[in-house]
């Protein structure tokens, strides 16, 4: 999708997927840094190699969902937009793990589209896949604004 000014004509629709994108464990650190949850199944290698029912550190659920814009602006060209905004999440599920160097993707399905003052808000069904796995990590319906 390359024209977000013609999004409406594809409600109901998977816009795109996103391409890979690595979670390693520098970012899972930044993250658990900046937040200040330094739980050790996210920043300690070597006691969740030890202890952890997935072999290592996993991602925060936060991180995973924090980086729905960054999968989204990989997907589509916003480049034509004065901005865009985050609105909020109507439903959010974390449905698996992301072991620390996984890589996830996201698929984009728009699931409503509304003109607001000055843009759009669009509503997004959104699915993040990890490489190699069946079963998706986060399910969420995201609300997004855009500003031309």
């Amino acid at each position: 999708m390359n024209d977000v000014t013609q999004l409406h004509l594809h409600v109901g629709q998977e816009i795109g997927v996103s391409p890979w994108l690595e979670v390693g464990q520098d970012r899972i650190d930044q993250f658990a840094n900046a937040i200040g949850d330094t739980q050790w199944i996210h920043v300690d290698p070597e006691r969740a190699g030890r202890e952890s029912p997935y072999g290592g550190t996993i991602a925060h659920g936060f991180l995973t969902l924090s980086l729905l814009s960054r999968l989204l602006q990989n997907t589509i060209d916003m480049s034509r937009l004065r901005m865009g905004v985050n609105y909020g999440l109507n439903r959010v599920r974390f449905t698996d793990a992301v072991p620390a160097g996984s890589r996830i993707r996201g698929r984009f399905v728009l699931a409503r589209f509304a003109n607001i003052k000055g843009g759009r808000q669009l509503t997004w069904g959104v699915t993040v896949e990890r490489e190699g796995s069946d079963k998706p990590v986060c399910v969420a319906e995201w609300v997004t604004q855009q500003y031309d």
